[in-house]
């Protein structure tokens, strides 16, 4: 890991803040070292006898893997190279874009540190999955439920880490409906590659709960489920993985990440790791 301040960027930043709020820290998982970062960070050297500096660097990096491994143990959910090897040859794909798409689209890791798959819950599918159910939104939406139950798309709501559960039990419990809380697991991405739980079905899942166990058991089923993925849906009239497979990685980002994939440089991102591991 390389050495953060206050102001720095990334997706180390993203994992130091998931571990500090894992270690009982409050702070906002985000890719950003703000104000809140830092004073944990400070708070977290001062009761490990560090400098007291809010650097993460060589010795704070040690200390928080070191604290993380005694509350938690070590995780052997994650994917080998092995795993990358057998998904490659089994979709003719080759290795170097497995392992691109991997680093990019991935964020690095499917689980939390205390075992669950990584989610983001998002209230506006919430709004649509209810619909879907015959069940009005409008009746259940209120100023207490706001944050997991809107009509529009909005980041203003993501807590981010393992505090995202906390999201999605409170929407689950809207009313005591077993419809309702289908609803809510639907409206939730799973695992390493974010699927949408409501894609289940057409994944080959005999229902949300079969899909959601699937991902409570390994970084290999994450990669299952993202390539039944790209060989069921379709972007100007080719399959995903057509386009892994040509290795056209903007026709990609576009089908996976949506309109602004540019903004965000999935397209270019995707290219320099495909670069990186075929040399």
């Amino acid at each position: 890991m390389k050495t953060l301040k206050y102001r720095s960027r990334g997706q180390s930043v993203h994992i130091l803040e998931e571990i500090l709020v894992e270690l009982g820290y409050k702070v906002h998982v985000s890719e950003y070292f703000g104000k809140d970062t830092d004073s944990a960070v400070k708070e977290f050297q001062l009761e490990n006898s560090l400098v007291v500096d809010g650097m993460v660097g060589v010795k704070t990096w040690s200390k928080i893997v070191e604290k993380e491994q005694q509350l938690f143990g070590f995780n052997d959910k994650f994917l080998s190279e092995q795993d990358l090897i057998v998904f490659a040859t089994a979709n003719n794909l080759e290795l170097a874009v497995v392992k691109a798409v991997n680093e990019v689209e991935s964020r690095g890791k499917g689980f939390f540190l205390d075992g669950k798959p990584v989610i983001l819950f998002e209230g506006h599918v919430f709004w649509r999955q209810l619909k879907k159910r015959d069940i009005d939104p409008k009746i259940l939406s209120n100023s207490s439920n706001g944050d997991v139950l809107y009509e529009k798309w909005t980041r203003k709501h993501y807590i981010g880490g393992v505090k995202e559960y906390d999201r999605l039990e409170k929407a689950a419990a809207i009313i005591s409906s077993l419809a309702v809380k289908e609803a809510a697991y639907c409206s939730a991405s799973w695992g390493a590659f974010q699927i949408m739980g409501y894609h289940y079905k057409s994944l080959g899942y005999s229902s949300i709960d079969n899909f959601i166990s699937k991902m409570y058991e390994h970084e290999r089923e994450h990669l299952e489920a993202f390539g039944n993925f790209i060989k069921i849906n379709s972007f100007r009239g080719r399959k995903l993985i057509d386009w892994l497979r040509e290795k056209n990685w903007s026709n990609f980002a576009h089908a996976y990440n949506g309109s602004g994939y540019k903004e965000n440089k999935y397209d270019t991102k995707l290219q320099r790791a495909y670069e990186k591991y075929s040399n």
